[in-house]
This record gives C-alpha cells, sequence and structure tokens, in this order.
C-alpha cells in the first residue's frame, strides 16, 4: 500500500515517528470485535523527505503487506459477496481487477490516509484539536452491548462516529462548491462502509422550528447559545466547535449464511465467508474520519493562507 500527497509546504519537521501513534490506533486486533489481522504498517518515505523536513515536493509513503492469506479470497471468487464491490468491479474491470483483499476497494487503503492526516494535523498545528470516537454500535449507546448483540447473532454490525473539531479559526470555507461540509463530505464518503454524514443536528434539524434550530449569538468572538449548525455556517466556519457524525453499515463480510449468485454457475447458491474481518468495522473508524478530516480541513487553511498573502501584498 503507498499513497502519495501533494501540496505539503516545504520545511515541515517529519519522521515517520510522527506518524505512527495514529497508524496503531488503525489497526485491527487492538480491541474485541476487530480484525485479527495484524500488519507493521511502518511508513516508508521514498521522496518528499530530507534532512528530516519536507522538501516540498511530493510525498511518497510506502506500508508492506506481509500478513497475506490470498487464499481465503481465492476460494470465494466463483460467488460475488453481498455487500462488496465483486460484481461491480468485475464489470467495470472486464475481470481484471485485484480481489484479492489489496485493490482499490481494500478497507487497507485507509492506512495512506491515516498517514496523510497526521501529516496534515502538523501542518494545522496543536492548536487545533480533532477528536472522534464511536456512540454507537448496533443501534445501542451501550457500545458493549451493541457488540453482544452481533456476537449472539453470529452476525456484524454498523455504528456511528462523531467527530469533533476545536480551535478552527471563523472564515474557512469556499461558498458554493468549496464548502467546509462538502469538503469533509466528499472525503467521508471515500472511507469504506460510510453510507451517511450529518453535521450539527443533522437529520434531526428537520423536525425542528427554525426558531428551535437557529444558534444566538452571544458575543463578538461569535460564540453561540446552542450549537445546532455544527459551527458552520453558509458553507464557512462560525468559530465554534465543529461538529458532525457518519454512519457505518455492518461489516459485508458476515459469517453468517447468505444467498447469492455463483457466476460460474449462472445460479444462486448458500454460501458463508471466511477469513479475517471485523465485527464491526465503525470501531475501527474514529482515527481514519480524524485523519479524512484533518486532510480536508488543511486544505482550506493553505488556501485562506493564501488569500490573505494574496490581499496583504495588493495592500502593500
Amino acid at each position: 500500500m503507498g499513497i502519495v500527497i501533494d501540496g505539503c509546504p516545504a520545511g515541515l519537521s517529519l519522521t515517520e515517528e510522527d506518524l505512527l501513534p495514529d497508524l496503531e490506533r488503525r489497526k485491527g486486533g487492538k480491541q474485541k470485535g476487530t480484525t485479527p489481522r495484524q500488519e507493521a504498517d511502518y511508513p516508508f518515505f521514498k521522496s518528499g523527505l530530507f534532512n528530516g523536513k519536507t522538501t516540498g515536493a511530493p510525498i511518497t509513503i510506502i506500508f508492506d503487506n506481509k500478513n497475506i492469506r490470498s487464499s481465503d479470497y481465492e476460494k470465494q471468487r466463483s460467488i460475488p459477496r453481498p455487500g462488496h464491490a465483486d460484481w461491480v468491479a468485475h464489470q467495470k474491470y472486464g475481470g481484471n481487477e485485484d480481489y484479492r483483499g489489496g485493490g482499490h476497494f481494500s478497507a487497507r487503503l485507509t492506512t495512506g490516509l491515516v498517514a496523510a492526516g497526521a501529516i496534515a494535523k502538523k501542518i494545522m498545528g496543536e492548536g487545533v484539536s480533532i477528536i472522534s470516537a464511536v456512540t454507537e454500535i448496533g443501534g445501542e449507546s451501550d457500545l458493549e452491548k451493541g457488540l453482544q448483540k452481533a456476537i449472539d447473532a453470529k452476525d456484524s454490525v454498523g455504528g456511528i462516529v462523531e467527530c469533533r473539531v476545536s480551535g478552527l479559526p471563523v472564515g474557512l470555507g469556499e461558498p458554493f462548491f468549496d464548502s467546509v461540509e462538502s469538503h469533509i463530505a466528499h472525503i467521508a464518503f471515500a472511507i469504506p462502509a460510510v453510507k451517511g454524514v450529518e453535521f450539527g443536528s443533522g437529520f434531526a434539524a428537520a423536525k425542528m422550528f427554525g426558531s428551535q434550530h437557529n444558534d444566538a449569538i452571544e458575543n463578538m468572538e461569535g460564540k453561540t447559545r446552542t450549537n445546532h449548525a455544527g459551527g458552520i455556517v453558509g458553507g464557512i466556519t462560525n468559530g465554534n466547535e465543529l461538529v458532525f457524525r457518519i454512519s457505518i453499515k455492518p461489516t459485508a463480510s458476515t459469517p453468517k449464511e447468505q444467498n447469492s449468485l455463483n457466476w460460474d454457475s449462472g445460479k444462486v447458491e448458500t454460501f458463508s465467508i471466511k477469513g479475517r474481518h471485523d465485527l464491526c468495522v465503525a470501531l475501527r473508524a474514529p482515527v481514519i474520519l480524524e485523519a479524512a478530516t484533518a486532510v480536508a480541513l488543511v486544505d482550506l487553511f493553505l488556501l485562506e493562507q493564501h488569500s490573505n498573502r494574496v490581499i496583504n501584498h495588493r495592500k502593500d
């Protein structure tokens, strides 16, 4: 696995160790309900770094895959797995797709995203805090209870992950198409298994009166009495905490028996998915969501800095 990161300013102090804490959080096998598969996920910089600082050139990072069991995928090749991209990838790429768990649709790709997020966090600095947490599993706010439901059913479950960002300045975001919501939602939907995104009160806002949903401004800094908007108004940050949530579907690879097409025989058959899979993939999503959020926000930060430089230059 690898990632190429373009647009990182030169002169940023950066080492492999800066990425390791977030990469460690992304791994499976660290908590109940996640895959037992283990990879070192050590980042090898191939370009864009010299003498411990970024050069301004694209940063290339490679991660080795060593804990490989491709045979798990070979055995079930005849039956496109429900909920996976097997069928659509086969049609789109004419059977040339990599189906062994490491292709376009692999959750392993989030390794590179987490690495990019760690760099984005460094660019924005310690003044910006991005924290995500699982708030619901299988419809239960008691996460242990939600996991137990899946264990008892010998099935998988989904969940809700909430992200909160503090320390953002007023004014990030470029309406119309480059609103803060647009940037974050675009990259959030690239995270495998994400099926929904909501900001602030989200869908609950549809049940409220306008007078209830409006966030009254209390002072000249723009602090609001409530935060139904989730820190974004008109596509622009308003200085309050940015709050949004993603919904993650149940892990498609479930041990429960299912019926699906065998494209070799042309008939529907009963089968079950073997291999090492997450009971609830939402458990591994917080650090991935933080990374995606950081990548989206750092673009807006850099754009704002550029705009300010241009304005100041014109004033001079």
